[in-house]
């Protein structure tokens, strides 16, 4: 199985790169990983919400393809502890799913169109987070589930 994580602009913040980066080769052992980041939209400041919603929307449903599991991280998706996360992605592994696309969305959310083609929505915590944290937590938690299904000692109870 494949991971693909789409994302809405570049991380800027070189701490979190690394922490990314970091977590992107430990992942490279367990599966196929990849980032693929969407450029922010041009002159984003002067576009409404929703015009930069259905423009974001559209970037992010042109790296999609038909067969793909499309996840959205969204406040209002299911929340899992990390087990039961472990336990989703085996599932997923289990029934062969080809690929997993994962995706974190611009500062005010997905269009009306992502939302109806999005399989699933997660929500990593009730708390908000930077765009760019979620990254690298999310991230994170995807190799922590690795670890748990492989039975490594990474992940303590």
């Amino acid at each position: 199985m494949k991971i693909l994580l789409l994302t809405i602009g570049n991380t800027d913040k070189n701490y979190m790169k690394v922490g990314i980066d970091d977590y992107v080769k430990r992942l490279s052992y367990y599966l196929s990983f990849e980032t693929k980041v969407i450029p922010d939209l041009k002159n984003r400041n002067t576009l409404s919400v929703e015009i930069q919603k259905e423009k974001e929307g559209q970037l992010i449903l042109n790296h999609v393809i038909p067969g793909d599991f499309l996840i959205l991280l969204d406040e209002r998706g299911a929340e899992f502890s990390s087990l039961e996360f472990s336990k989703w992605i085996e599932k997923n592994m289990i029934t062969g799913m080809r690929q997993l696309v994962f995706i974190i969305g611009g500062p005010y959310g997905f269009s009306k169109l992502v939302y109806q083609r999005a399989d699933f929505k997660i929500s990593l915590s009730q708390m908000t987070f930077s765009h760019q944290m979620v990254r690298l937590i999310f991230i994170e938690q995807v190799y922590r589930a690795m670890t748990i299904i492989r039975n490594e000692p990474y992940h303590h109870e």
